[in-house]
């Protein structure tokens, strides 16, 4: 379980980095506070199914990005 979470904090960081967003940013397209994604990032925090939805779709990106242990090298 910890490495999903670690993979998801991760993921999130890297994704959002990649498209030059802040946390304020990405908590706002997302539908979130941005205190809920700073604590998912810090992995204080355990997403629900619908946050980890609304973060992947602000992200551009499937659910399974979010989560996956290895980043996706195809993925543009």
């Amino acid at each position: 379980m910890e490495a999903v979470t670690a993979a998801l904090s991760a993921n999130i960081k890297r994704l959002r980095a990649a498209k030059d967003l802040s946390q304020e940013a990405l908590a706002l397209h997302a539908s979130v506070d941005r205190t809920v994604l700073s604590r998912i990032e810090r992995r204080i925090a355990n997403p629900s199914l619908l946050i980890l939805a609304r973060i992947a779709s602000a992200l551009d990106v499937p659910l399974s990005e979010l989560v996956a242990t290895q980043p996706d090298a195809n993925r543009d």
